[in-house]
């Protein structure tokens, strides 16, 4: 740690030097924010981001991995080199801050001295909000987003319950999950519940986090006062099955972990037969040459999703 650091910035990228280049460029412009220091951990690109950072940026600490070691375990090696003394923030390498952003978050962070985890608004690059925070996962989630009753009643303050899709994240409050895309921690925090645990290679490592330190008596705050914008273009967008299928199973690692086998047995088991109608209607649409280019797509990641779920293999 450095007395001259206060926040330290790790953002993870894999394949998306454009983006990349614009969210440090917004980092770096932050206006009367603490003393900052910026970290990318590039998970083995190879189209010319590591370069771009290291020839563009020479005030930005680059670790360059000869490998994709997955989300959880590239924030750590971040988090390892960290000098910051009060704060960490992870954030995505496909977003990008207004100039008062980092300076409001703080202030907010401050008047929260048993906060772990500060999240902000998100919205896209047309200014609509993205409904980021979510509760940790459970059977009973499952068994809703099984059924499609959150698409079904959005508005419902039980079916929507997951991701409180009733809410439009127009006030400040405690929620059980703040999004990795942008995580403010604090490092008293870190330094007691520890950092990310690496099972988890993509999705629901900041949930795993974000109940490790609510078991340890701190909170998540979720505050609209300031917002960063998803540009839309991240990583996992060019391998998108595959990412649906380790987003099943980070979920069911999650259960498996916190609430034992049989658990997460019973969720594998209700995935399993909810993907089964999914499959029958991408099928036929594809068939059918109806939203062809989407049907494919779509099909192609249930039927990966339902081999996941007999034999436990993901896609590479």
């Amino acid at each position: 740690m450095s007395d001259s650091v206060d926040i330290s910035v790790v953002i993870v990228n894999w394949r998306t030097p454009d983006a990349l280049r614009e969210c440090v460029k917004s980092v770096l412009a932050q206006a009367n924010a603490p003393p900052l220091e910026v970290i990318v951990v590039d998970n083995d690109s190879r189209d010319g981001s590591a370069e771009m950072v290291e020839h563009e940026f020479p005030r930005v600490r680059l670790i360059a991995n000869d490998a994709n070691l997955g989300f959880a375990k590239a924030c750590n090696q971040g988090m390892h080199v960290a000098r910051a003394r009060r704060s960490v923030l992870l954030l995505n390498p496909d977003t990008t801050m207004p100039p008062s952003t980092l300076r409001t978050m703080v202030e907010v962070a401050e008047r929260q001295a048993d906060a772990a985890v500060v999240g902000c608004r998100v919205l896209d690059a047309a200014g609509s909000l993205e409904r980021t925070c979510f509760r940790f996962p459970s059977l009973l989630n499952i068994v809703i987003a099984g059924l499609y009753l959150n698409q079904l009643f959005p508005r419902s303050r039980f079916f929507g319950r997951e991701f409180m899709t009733w809410w439009d994240r127009d006030d400040e409050r405690d929620v059980d999950v703040v999004t990795g895309s942008f995580m403010l921690v604090r490092r008293e925090a870190i330094e007691q519940v520890g950092i990310m645990d690496e099972q988890y290679f993509m999705y629901v490592e900041e949930a795993d986090w974000c109940y490790r330190f609510a078991n340890a008596g701190w909170r998540c705050v979720f505050s609209p006062a300031a917002h960063i914008t998803h540009l839309s273009s991240g990583s996992s967008k060019q391998v998108w099955t595959t990412m649906y299928v380790w987003q099943r199973k980070s979920t069911l690692l999650f259960l498996k972990k916190w609430h034992g086998a049989p658990i997460a047995w019973a969720a594998n088991l209700i995935m399993l037969v909810s993907t089964l109608p999914r499959v029958i209607a991408w099928s036929l649409l594809s068939l059918l040459g109806l939203a062809r280019d989407r049907a494919k797509g779509q099909l192609a990641a249930v039927l990966a999703a339902l081999r996941f779920h007999v034999t436990g293999v993901v896609p590479n």
